[in-house]
């Protein structure tokens, strides 16, 4: 995912999963299924479901998380404030590896911001 924009990063990673459910469409229809029960509004809304994704984004350092989940945050009406606080809770949780990562997920909100 080198050398491209957050918007394509996501894109790429939503035509990838399209390619892996031709070959395997019961893993990822029961992982879209997962995801979709995980992320639906309940206790906790769907802003801060996505900004938690976000943070295990970071953390495991997975740029494609990264670009999947801050786009849902913000479309989920996420704050500018709680995007910060979350990716502060990421570095505090993941150190200096996760601080690098903080930096992408900095430039991923500058880009779905606009």
């Amino acid at each position: 995912m080198e050398n491209q924009t957050y918007t394509q990063q996501n894109q790429s990673l939503l035509s990838g999963m399209k390619k892996i459910s031709m070959a395997q469409s019961e893993v990822v229809q029961r992982f879209q299924a997962l995801h979709m029960a995980s992320m639906k509004a309940g206790v906790l809304d769907a802003a801060t479901k996505e900004l938690m994704a976000l943070a295990c984004g970071i953390v495991s350092q997975c740029e494609g998380c990264i670009a999947n989940h801050m786009a849902s945050a913000l479309r989920a009406g996420a704050s500018k404030e709680a995007v910060f606080e979350t990716i502060s809770v990421a570095i505090m949780m993941g150190g200096g590896r996760a601080l690098a990562y903080a930096v992408k997920a900095v430039e991923a909100y500058e880009e779905f911001a606009k």
